[in-house]
């Protein structure tokens, strides 16, 4: 499910409202061993786009 999120996020990438959408939706669908592998992935692939949305949603949790 992992690969899946991923593919869309990308696909979404381009609207800020698209990708906070999508990812509050896969964060639901990954797998808590799975949500460090995912963190580093999102902040490697869209820090410098979407920071402030990153650290809105995994901040508090990690």
């Amino acid at each position: 499910m992992i690969e899946y999120v991923k593919t869309i996020l990308q696909k979404v990438s381009f609207s800020k409202y698209l990708f906070e959408k999508e990812l509050r939706k896969g964060l639901r669908l990954i797998l808590p061993n799975e949500l460090k592998e995912f963190r580093d992935w999102c902040y490697k692939m869209f820090k410098k786009v979407h920071l402030a949305i990153l650290d809105r949603y995994f901040q508090p949790a990690l």
